[in-house]
């Protein structure tokens, strides 16, 4: 039930940020494309990702459904602000509704630990 609330809070601050920009978003436009935007979740848990690597919480890593292994990714949190630059290692997420799942030190590094999503703009760091 908490995890529809938070989702239901997101949403709703989605809508009223809609049309909004930051001076933080004109300057991430300037560094790299936008290529998408959403929830972002983490993920901490020990396992083997789909670059061959073995996933470690405490790298900047994150998990996309489409975007090239290896990729590097800068994520803006539309809600505080925090950016984080991560290499994309594995695929996922697998929760509907989801667009990227950070490893552990990425979380932090977006101050997202305690609510467990954030809503996100990825722009894309390499071409």
């Amino acid at each position: 039930m908490n995890s529809r609330k938070n989702l239901a809070s997101i949403a709703l601050l989605a809508l009223g940020l809609a049309g909004c920009t930051t001076a933080g978003e004109r300057r991430q436009e300037i560094a790299g494309r936008l290529l998408d935007h959403g929830i972002a979740s983490y993920y901490h848990e020990p396992q083997g990702t789909a670059s061959g690597e073995r996933f470690n919480p405490n790298a900047l890593t994150a998990a996309h459904k489409t975007l090239p292994l290896g990729s590097k990714v800068r994520i803006v949190s539309r809600l505080t602000g925090y950016t984080v630059d991560v290499r994309i290692n594995d695929r996922g997420p697998y929760v509907k509704g989801r667009v990227i799942d950070l490893s552990r030190a990425a979380a932090e590094r977006m101050h997202m630990i305690k609510r467990g999503t954030d809503l996100v703009s990825i722009y894309r760091l390499d071409y």
